[in-house]
């Protein structure tokens, strides 16, 4: 949900900024640059707070921690605003003039010192993104081995046919969920140099443009999987069953009989 808050504010902000910059006020320009400015680095900070709590979710042995969502949303939102006020004091934050290709120059309100924007943009964001990325690489590897294991344990594996046509979508959807969770496809404009730069531009475009969908998509089969297994842990314990339904960990060596 913070995440989602997080990143509609980015949205607002970016979609109202020229807006603002045209009206020639400086002090509101001021502010909406910081606010700007903030938005984007409280969506990278739940980039990796987001891959944080899925290496968390992935621990053989949780240890339960106290206050855990006062934690996270002061993890998530309060650094940032310390940032942004460093920055405000420095009178860094005005309106600069982007020229274009058609000869007509647009008015925008940003950081006016390239250096702080590389240094704390982008340098902050490479690291989420090393962070985020391995966090990708190790669900992946999570996914293959529990179907991995499933197999060994006899249990039914996707048909062929439409079956399989549709599992293979399924894990694609998953796929593309977790990339938009962690931020993966903003490094498309980030690490964009030389020819590649007007490429990675158009595909960094039109995948956010579907972020929102595919976050949808990613928060809807988790949730449909939740609501399955808590559905079926309350029928398996109104039943004479004693096999316990649970998702099995395909890190873990299977326990002797």
């Amino acid at each position: 949900m913070n995440l989602f808050v997080a990143l509609s504010l980015l949205d607002l902000t970016f979609l109202t900024n020229e807006y603002v910059a045209n009206t020639d006020n400086i002090i509101g320009c001021k502010l909406m640059a910081g606010f700007m400015h903030y938005c984007l680095l409280t969506s990278f900070t739940w980039f990796g707070l987001e891959a944080l709590h899925l290496c968390m979710q992935l621990s053989r042995s949780p240890t339960p921690i106290k206050h855990y969502i006062t934690k996270i949303c002061i993890a998530g939102w309060a650094p940032a605003a310390i940032v942004v006020a460093a920055i405000f004091a420095m009178q860094k934050y005005n309106q600069i003039v982007i020229p274009t290709d058609t000869g007509k120059d647009v008015k925008m309100c940003w950081i006016t010192d390239a250096a702080i924007h590389y240094v704390v943009n982008i340098g902050y964001y490479s690291i989420i993104f090393a962070f985020t990325f391995s966090t990708f690489v190790i669900m992946l590897r999570w996914i293959f081995l529990l179907k991995k294991t499933k197999l060994k344990n006899g249990k039914p594996a996707a048909g062929s046919g439409k079956k399989g046509t549709a599992t293979g979508t399924s894990d694609a959807l998953t796929v593309m969920g977790l990339s938009a969770i962690l931020g993966l496809t903003w490094g498309f404009a980030f690490f964009a140099y030389g020819a590649l730069r007007l490429p990675s531009y158009y595909i960094f475009t039109i995948l956010n443009s579907f972020q929102g969908f595919f976050l949808f998509i990613y928060y809807y089969k988790t949730s449909k999987l939740v609501g399955e297994n808590m559905t079926s842990d309350s029928t398996t314990a109104n039943s004479a069953a004693t096999e316990a339904t649970s998702m099995e960990n395909p890190y873990e060596e299977p326990k002797p009989l």
